[in-house]
């Protein structure tokens, strides 16, 4: 199985600079190559201290230059905050810088605060989305970008320097709501699971995309890449007591960040799954009954713990990767590292002997 490592660059209620974050996250992300990780992630977050990584792709080129085979995900780059075009030029540009190393994840965004920063209605959020994938898809295929749409007149233009080779089989979209299943098949391109929901509603929709994945392409869906905030210790009281307090803090900073505890989602074109997911789900259990249900999916534990949680996710999901978070909300440096060195030491060799098919890109690294 493929093991990865995501940045996510916290700074919860700005209680250190940012300067000191970026220090210290960037040199836990270049431990990640010498410790065995097979690739390098990071999220796309615009304004607030939930995370302060506002150019996923910039960051990648960046450990393009720190690194000589990691593959680097982008978890993900959000299509609406941008225009397509510029970003199939970036994408392309840190393919050719990286011999073919990129993992391209694409999403749509969820945060009022973000949408609202860069001027858009995030009623329009989903027809931006697919419009603006379908021109980058077939841009990055073609080395052309064209389009008469809803949304962007774009004349013909080519991509320069050409792309370096596909992206078919190294495309993946955070597929949240069961709406998106279908664009995503359509598209040919794979699933990046986020856990949010419960794992037997993931694991029908990953069957269901499966099914019309074959249906629009004619082959096989690619496994789908799983990303899980991650706490790992020899000490299995000390695992569980700390994992809990700091992905527990993580998931309350989700619900601040993205206004979960709100009602203003339920009014949004597009995001009526979110409002039943979590604004309602808060309403019903409260906020701390929901934390700690999202807590639950969370791998945290002893070395063995973690494994038989992650090997689980496989047996429902089919994944061929696993993308682990391992510094945030505001855990000290010192204990990070700990974490990440634990996992990489325990964890990640038992992982690795699991068969599974390899991530497209890793045959360009």
């Amino acid at each position: 199985m493929h093991v990865g490592y995501s940045a996510v660059f916290q700074n919860p209620q700005n209680q250190l600079s940012d300067a000191e974050v970026y220090r210290e996250e960037i040199r836990l992300a270049e431990l990640a190559e010498p410790l065995g990780f097979e690739s390098v992630w990071s999220v796309e977050h615009h304004f607030t201290d939930y995370t302060m990584c506002p150019d996923v792709v910039q960051f990648l080129s960046y450990m393009a230059g720190r690194t000589k085979n990691a593959l680097l995900g982008s978890m993900v780059v959000v299509l609406p905050w941008h225009d397509p075009l510029r970003v199939a030029e970036q994408i392309s540009l840190l393919d050719h810088y990286s011999g073919g190393r990129m993992i391209l994840g694409l999403g749509r965004g969820v945060g009022r605060v973000e949408y609202d920063g860069f001027r858009l209605d995030m009623n329009e959020a989903r027809g931006r989305f697919v419009e603006y994938t379908e021109m980058l898809v077939d841009a990055l295929e073609t080395g052309t970008m064209k389009r008469d749409g809803e949304f962007i007149q774009q004349p013909p233009r080519d991509i320069r320097p050409k792309p370096f080779k596909s992206f078919k089989g190294r495309t993946y979209a955070a597929a949240v709501s069961p709406e998106s299943l279908p664009v995503m098949a359509r598209l040919g391109i794979g699933i990046l699971v986020v856990p949010q929901k419960p794992w037997n509603v993931v694991q029908n929709d990953i069957l269901t995309y499966n099914e019309l994945f074959e249906q629009e392409n004619g082959h096989p869906a690619p496994p789908p890449i799983v990303a899980g905030w991650t706490f790992v210790d020899e000490n299995e009281d000390r695992a569980h007591e700390l994992g809990r307090k700091y992905i527990t803090d993580y998931y309350e900073s989700v619900i601040k960040h993205y206004e979960f505890d709100s009602d203003h989602l339920n009014k949004v074109k597009g995001y009526e799954f979110y409002g039943k997911g979590f604004q309602q789900k808060i309403q019903e259990m409260g906020k701390d009954g929901v934390i700690d249900f999202l807590v639950s999916l969370a791998v945290f534990g002893t070395p063995e713990q973690c494994y038989e949680r992650i090997l689980h996710y496989r047996e429902l999901t089919g994944m061929n990767g696993f993308i682990g978070v391992f510094s945030y909300s505001g855990m000290p440096w010192a204990e990070a590292e700990r974490n990440l060195r634990c996992f990489a030491n325990t964890v990640m060799p038992e992982l690795k002997k699991v068969e599974a098919p390899r991530l497209e890109a890793s045959e360009a690294a």
